[in-house]
């Protein structure tokens, strides 16, 4: 007998459930469930109400059965007093129902958005306060993957998969009671197929997550393959090679289309066989029915009672089954989430003091070294730097060599391994870089960053309530005016997402004018004047220095035709920041 149930309740799911005992991984299932819990808490009220509703759905959906019953006996008997009475309460029963239920559908509707927003705002705020080495180790599309669809499917878990079981449950046992009050050997022959779906749980569980794992692998080939071109069309058109990605286009969405058909040739198959396994229950309850009414021992009225309440107590038993394939999937979506919830946070390092944002800062690397995680190569080794107030200082070396990172430990978005990072007043008043210093900064980075809508909604990024008056002298200092004033539309023109609809030296100076706009005491530009003409290049850089002659400005560079304006100039390379002496630069200038 312990083998029989044991083959019996043997599943993938039970299977995962057993070894998680045996290596310990199910009590991170238990807490990965317990999270969830913390969500649902929220909102137990109206839970409550949805499994209340369930369970009155089921029994007025059994009063309605037995109902109905009586109705068909009442009426081969000719029992005309009964009639109404009858009628009255099967159709009364199965109109509340019919309410009820559909008052259901709206409810988990409302609970399973309300909860995907809760958990998404969450998720999405972890990701912003997540630290940018940690952050760095998933791909965007992976991110998106678990942002939508793991949320998604851990919100469907956390309104449904308890209440779902209780109702499940309920209806099963209710159902089969019934069945049992009139014919317990007519219960039994309903509830045969259940050992069926058991045993064959664990193939084709198995098999619907093998398939469901290379259906989600060929989607994210699809997705990151139609991302990558969109995002790379200018490459693509200008080595005119669109046929072949309009080719590779074909044979990825051939290979989708491949493995979603064989899905759903082993969903029918599947089906299939699971009807008419309930086709052969139902003739063995029909033949048996029968057998009960050619002996006089049961009615018309409740053969049809057997044969109604048979589907629902198959369909009890299957939703009571689908319980731990939802808990296993429920907290496999959950720990992906969680992990991103989890990651690690950025430091934060002591408040700004009041007044610090408005004065003159000096920016210093003292004795820093860097180098990024799974990396044996320092990118940064005991270097020096010094940036001062009302001065230009430039970082300068080949690609590749640290002047990004300079700029990221100097945002305080990675930190130091040695030495240390900080900004300082004039009177001495030090704070290390960290998010809290990011106030203290207006930032240019490379490549376009601008987001789509009015060049206005742009520029009010760096300061909600800057006046007119300011986004012109901040659109005038980045040499953005002229162009900006002659749109049709102005400040209000639109732009498309990565500043499309502007030329990139356009889509740079507007980026500029936004950080000039934000009056930080400390302006970075990471190759932000790298699409302007040289003219335009010192002009806008005289223009900043006139507008606040307190401003610390440090910029990274290829070109070296601007280093003559320079205060500093350090070079980039081989680890070391060095600072360059002015027949170095004149030397870099002239051979230029």
């Amino acid at each position: 007998m312990k083998k029989i149930l044991s083959r019996l309740f043997r599943s993938h799911s039970l299977n995962a459930i057993v070894s998680g005992v045996k290596d310990g991984s199910l009590n991170t299932m238990l807490d990965d469930w317990k999270w969830i819990f913390s969500y649902s808490g929220h909102f137990k009220i109206l839970i409550i109400i949805y499994t209340i509703l369930g369970l009155s759905s089921s029994t007025l959906g059994l009063v309605s059965a037995i109902a109905s019953k009586f109705l068909v006996d009442v009426i081969i008997g000719h029992k005309a007093d009964q009639l109404w009475l009858a009628a009255l309460i099967m159709v009364g029963s199965a109109l509340v129902s019919l309410f009820f239920s559909n008052l259901n559908i709206w409810i988990s509707e409302k609970l399973h958005v309300e909860m995907m927003n809760a958990i998404r705002a969450d998720a999405f705020d972890s990701i912003m306060d997540a630290g940018w080495q940690s952050l760095n180790h998933y791909a965007g599309g992976d991110i998106l993957n678990r942002f939508h669809g793991d949320v998604d499917a851990v919100a469907e878990n956390a309104v449904s998969w308890l209440p779902n079981l209780i109702i499940s449950v309920y209806t099963f046992i209710a159902t089969f009671i019934v069945i049992w009050h009139y014919s317990p050997v007519m219960s039994l022959i309903a509830l045969s197929s259940g050992p069926f779906l058991l045993l064959s749980g664990r193939f084709l569980l198995r098999k619907q997550r093998e398939y469901r794992q290379k259906m989600m692998e060929a989607s994210s080939s699809l997705y990151a393959f139609e991302s990558e071109s969109l995002n790379n069309l200018d490459t693509v058109k200008s080595f005119g090679i669109m046929n072949i990605f309009q080719i590779q286009l074909r044979e990825i969405q051939e290979e989708y289309k491949r493995i979603t058909m064989a899905w759903n040739m082993f969903r029918i198959k599947t089906n299939v066989f699971m009807a008419l396994i309930s086709m052969v229950v139902e003739f063995l309850a029909y033949g048996y029915a029968l057998f009960l009414m050619w002996g006089g021992r049961i009615t018309y009225g409740t053969m049809t009672l057997f044969l109604q309440q048979r589907s629902s107590l198959s369909g009890a038993f299957r939703g009571v089954v689908s319980v731990l394939p939802a808990f296993v999937s429920g907290s496999v979506s959950a720990h992906r989430v969680r992990e991103l919830m989890s990651l690690p946070k950025e430091n934060k390092a002591e408040e700004i003091p009041e007044g610090f944002e408005d004065g003159s800062l000096r920016a210093v690397f003292d004795k820093v070294s860097f180098s990024y995680e799974n990396s044996s190569n320092p990118v940064l080794i005991d270097s020096d730097f010094e940036a001062l107030p009302g001065q230009i200082t430039a970082f300068v070396g080949p690609s590749g060599e640290g002047k990004t990172t300079a700029i990221r430990l100097l945002l305080g978005m990675i930190e130091p391994e040695n030495g240390e990072c900080y900004f300082e007043t004039p009177d001495g008043v030090r704070r290390k870089a960290a998010v809290q210093t990011r106030s203290l900064i207006s930032y240019v980075p490379q490549g376009n960053t601008l987001l789509s809508g009015s060049i206005e909604r742009n520029l009010r990024l760096a300061k909600p309530d800057a006046t007119e008056e300011e986004i012109k002298a901040a659109l005038e200092a980045a040499c953005a005016w002229d162009f900006v004033s002659e749109m049709p539309a102005g400040l209000n023109s639109d732009i498309y997402e990565g500043g499309k609809g502007l030329s990139e030296g356009q889509a740079q100076r507007i980026a500029i004018a936004r950080a000039i706009l934000r009056g930080a005491p400390v302006l970075l530009m990471d190759e932000a004047t790298s699409a302007l003409d040289v003219e335009t290049e010192r002009k806008l850089l005289r223009s900043i220095l006139k507008k606040s002659d307190k401003q610390t400005i440090i910029i990274t560079t290829h070109r070296p035709t601007v280093l003559s304006m320079c205060d500093r100039v350090y070079r980039v390379v081989d680890g070391k920041i060095t600072r360059l002496g002015e027949e170095e630069i004149e030397t870099i200038v002239r051979n230029f």
